[in-house]
Parts: C-alpha cells; structure tokens; sequence
C-alpha cells in the first residue's frame, strides 16, 4: 500500500439508477472533501453484478480501495435478500483476498423506493469508511497504529 493521495475507485449499481445517480454524486464530493481521489466508475446492471466488476479493480495496482453504490428494494419475493446477502458476502471475500477494504454503500434489503431515496447517504459513509480504513492500514504497514 503506497503513501499519498487515496485512490478510490466506485462501483454504481445501475439499477434504480435515479437513486444511485444521487449516491454517486455525493460519494464523489465527499471523496474530495476528504482530500481523496476517485479514480475509476465502474458501472454495473445490478447489486448481484458488483463482485466481479469489484475483483477486476482491486488487482489494479493504482486503486487503494473500492466503494460499492447500489440499493436492493424490496419486491414481491424475498429476491431483494438473496442479492444483497450474495453481494455483501463476497465483497467481504474479496476485500480479505486482496487486502484492500471494500466498503458496502448498499442500502437494502426490505427497504421500500422511499426509503432507498432517504439513504442516499450511505455514499458519503462508504466513502468514509474506504478513506479511514486506507490510512489505518497504511499506519500498521509502517509499525503505526492510528
């Protein structure tokens, strides 16, 4: 993990994109705000479709983490939680395989439109949490701790 500026990259979920759109845009002025760099915007159809779009960014070299965008509404079946749940639990895998945080901006499952429009903010946290978990790990590679 190589010092300076923090290199994010984005993965946005396409689906409800008039939701994500707004998560993208706030994950993007926040990432400024706290003096990062979005790198890359990997778009992808759905929540289900991040893990591999995920994995092909962490093997690059110039990306210190990746924030995920999405939101899982809920539906008429329990479809929302298998995706989600599916999701969640191989970006975790993913993030441990290459040693680089991933971090869920994922609002859902069981949530209504409504509710997914009033989580906008979910961007802002996981853009945070990719920053602070950069710099935490950047201090215990140099024999720090922050």
């Amino acid at each position: 993990m190589t010092e300076g500026k923090i290199r994010l990259a984005f993965v946005v979920s396409e689906f409800h994109r008039d939701i994500t759109y707004q998560m993208e845009i706030l994950g993007r002025e926040h990432a400024e705000f706290l003096g990062a760099s979005v790198e890359r915007i990997l778009r992808v159809p759905g929540v289900f479709d991040m893990p591999l779009a995920v994995k092909t960014l962490l093997k690059d070299e110039n990306i210190d983490a990746v924030v995920t965008l999405g939101c899982v509404i809920e539906g008429a079946t329990e479809h929302d939680e298998i995706v989600a749940q599916h999701a969640a639990r191989k970006l975790v895998d993913l993030s441990l395989e290459f040693e680089k945080p991933v971090t869920l901006g994922i609002s859902g499952p069981g949530e209504t439109r409504l509710e997914a429009q009033e989580r906008v903010e979910y961007a802002k946290r996981a853009v945070e949490a990719a920053v602070k978990m950069v710099k935490r790990l950047r201090a215990v590679h140099r024999g720090s701790d922050s």
